[in-house]
């Protein structure tokens, strides 16, 4: 089976990712990305800390500290939570589907 390979989101150049947390990734529900959904990253003891709106391709991003967070995703057709732990900077990918 022939597939393309793994894409990471394509960054402003004076992001250096040794120094930076990116935390991202597609927002879907039955494998098609959901346009228009509210991410909101939550911090380790479970405080609003960011939201942003997916794009019409469902992708997010958020630029983090390194540490433990929470995803959580609002969306009229379901919703989703994921914990993430960023252990060291750099790009950390967590797709989301909605139940």
């Amino acid at each position: 089976m022939c597939g393309a390979p793994a894409q990471t989101p394509t960054l402003p150049a004076h992001i250096d990712l040794e120094k930076e947390t990116v935390i991202y990734g597609v927002v879907s529900k039955d494998a098609a990305p959901v346009p228009a959904a509210y991410v909101r990253l939550l911090d380790s003891t479970g405080e609003f800390t960011a939201e942003v709106v997916t794009s019409a391709t469902g992708d997010y991003r958020f630029f983090a500290a390194p540490g433990k967070w929470t995803l959580s995703v609002l969306h009229n057709t379901g919703s989703v939570r994921a914990s993430v732990e960023a252990a060291a900077p750099g790009l950390i990918e967590v797709p989301l589907a909605l139940a």
